[in-house]
């Protein structure tokens, strides 16, 4: 019997998505949820979020990170 890669059955995502994502990758979305939190109105401003965006994102888990991270 082949072997059959699981992660490519089933699934309309994209072969990057399906990449788990790193520990370098996980450490780098640690510190950036953590500066992002950090950041008042007025730098939160000069990127063009809010507070309440950046509230979301900083409270989000360290192990979603963004699929364009895991090309």
């Amino acid at each position: 019997m082949a072997f059959t890669d699981i992660t490519t059955r089933h699934t309309n995502m994209k072969p990057a998505a399906r990449r788990l994502p790193t520990l370098s990758m996980i450490l780098d979305v640690w510190k950036s949820r953590r500066a992002l939190a950090r950041l008042d109105a007025q730098r939160l401003d000069d990127i063009g979020i809010n507070s309440e965006r950046a509230t979301r994102e900083s409270a989000k888990p360290i192990w979603d990170v963004p699929a364009t991270w895991r090309d």
